[in-house]
């Protein structure tokens, strides 16, 4: 149908066109894709087998929909993206405030329309992407501001009587009729607003002061929640749950290939910023292993979930510390090095609910011990697991598969009285040249990975460092503006006879 061209009720009816509900809209537009394969909802990443396939089921049932999750859920995206279900044009009524269908007009001012002009009455085309609207769910949304309320100003100005339908003036949900209507966080909406949306969804229609109006506005209703939301701030009122057809449960990625694509898609890297800084896949896997740490640490709270938008914002900062460093050194080029991870301790420390004890122990702290645990998941991925050898050694065992421990060499140069001091500024050739004076480090990479060439080489020898760190073979300090690589008894002698400031940190205290 050429809409441009038809701008009159006449023309519309010379057409054929016949008037279908947004509900029998969405479902036979859902069938059409679904019967040629074509993705209804585009990069929403982890909810092919889950999320997806349950709102599919929901809207061919016409259903109104509760996604309930944690935050970071993609829940209001899911919800956005439903409007590429809508047909792209549908005629409505010129000047219709509730765009009323030419065919089915349900406003006064529609039928006042059509009574006086007929088939002359004029139409307008209303694209699918004005068809979406959106509330926020705040404790001072009133029933006004979401289904309407009388407007004396309106009633003075054209001299109508209060009982008039015309002194309307119509809240957010009537002026969505024909499309779809969302609302976020819907705990937070007071009860006694949530009681007022009793009859929209139910009977469809709308009532305002007392007025006797029956008005069959034609909306699909999407609601949004936090299950934390229940206890700590509201609830959604029994009845109206239950008007509510299908609530889908929406989750966290649940494997590291998923998280890394959605931080891949949503971070936002200038151009600059990709030309001069290289990140290799390691640091990225370490980035997302952060937040599988945060979900399931003893000191971040559960209930308040730990969002997508962690790992995205931690990305976005790795890369800028790695750039700010390049810049300082007037490298042309550089690369995201495993002590840049400290610059991304401003993203999770924001974005992570601690417990009591976590909030004793610090925000700081608690961000520290979840990159150190991230590294210490990751490192056992990738070379021999330094417990096995531990306990291998507990029983006077030397080797580990029929081999000798692979990081004597390096345990053995730290133990002999050496250490390095990384500092978060040091260029990448002073980074380099005291990497390579760890005796057995760059042999012990090559050994696993010698495919690899010298800048990934020079990244995994900073990695295995971090690594046995973390599994308390060496003992790291992050002081002031560095990173203190040594011997662990001597840095545990040296505890028990010095005093440390309460920044710095350990890694061995939390292991």
């Amino acid at each position: 149908m050429n809409h441009s061209s038809i701008t009159t009720l006449g023309e519309l009816k010379s057409t054929g066109y016949k008037a279908r509900s947004v509900r029998e809209e969405i479902r036979q537009n859902l069938v059409k894709n679904l019967s040629s394969g074509k993705k209804s909802f585009e990069g929403i990443i982890g909810y092919d087998e889950s999320v997806i396939p349950d709102t599919e089921r929901a809207l061919l049932s016409k259903h109104n929909i509760l996604f309930l999750g944690l935050r970071g859920q993609a829940k209001t995206r899911m919800a956005r993206q439903m409007t590429n279900l809508l047909d792209e044009y549908v005629p409505v009524v010129a000047g219709s405030e509730i765009n009323d269908d030419p065919m089915l007009p349900v406003s006064k001012f529609a039928k006042d329309q059509i009574a006086q002009h007929g088939d002359e009455t004029l139409i307008h085309w209303l694209h699918r992407s004005e068809r979406y609207g959106e509330k926020l769910a705040t404790p001072d949304v009133s029933v006004a501001d979401l289904i309407g309320d009388i407007d004396p100003i309106k009633a003075a100005n054209l001299r109508l009587s209060f009982a008039d339908e015309m002194v309307i003036h119509y809240g957010i949900i009537p002026r969505s009729n024909r499309g779809i209507f969302v609302i976020n966080e819907l705990p937070d909406l007071q009860a006694r607003i949530q009681v007022s949306l009793f009859n929209i969804l139910e009977e469809g229609d709308v009532q305002i002061r007392g007025f006797k109006l029956r008005m069959p506005l034609d909306i699909v209703f999407v609601f949004t929640a936090n299950p934390e939301d229940y206890t700590n701030r509201g609830s959604i009122v029994t009845p109206l749950k239950d008007r509510i057809e299908s609530q889908i449960l929406t989750h966290y990625p649940r494997n590291l290939e998923d998280s890394l694509a959605i931080t891949e898609q949503e971070a936002t890297i200038a151009e600059e910023q990709s030309k001069r800084v290289l990140i290799g896949d390691l640091v990225k896997r370490l980035i997302e292993q952060v937040a599988f740490e945060a979900r399931n640490n003893e000191y971040v709270d559960k209930k308040s979930g730990v969002s997508a938008r962690l790992t995205i914002s931690a990305f976005e900062n790795a890369i800028s510390a790695a750039e700010r460093r390049g810049i300082i050194n007037k490298e042309k080029q550089t690369q995201v090095w495993i002590s840049d991870l400290v610059g991304i301790i401003p993203s999770l420390t924001g974005k992570i609910e601690l417990v009591y004890e976590g909030e004793q122990e610090g925000p700081y702290q608690v961000a520290m011990n979840l990159v150190d645990k991230a590294i210490r998941s990751q490192f056992i991925l990738y070379f021999p697991n330094p417990e096995t050898l531990k306990k291998r050694r507990g029983t006077g065992k030397e080797s580990m598969k029929g081999e000798e421990n692979p990081y004597k060499p390096i345990t053995n140069w730290f133990d002999s009285g050496n250490h390095i001091d990384i500092l978060f500024n040091l260029s990448d050739k002073e980074k380099l040249i005291q990497l390579y004076a760890v005796d057995g480090l760059h042999a012990l990479v090559k050994k696993y990975f010698p495919k690899i060439n010298d800048k990934e080489s020079a990244l995994w020898m900073e990695f295995v460092l971090h690594g046995l760190a973390a599994h308390s073979l060496i003992s790291k300090k992050i002081i002031d503006n560095r990173i203190e690589f040594k011997d662990l008894m001597g840095s545990i002698v040296n505890l028990g006879s010095s005093t440390y400031r309460d920044e710095d940190y350990d890694s061995e205290d939390f292991s």
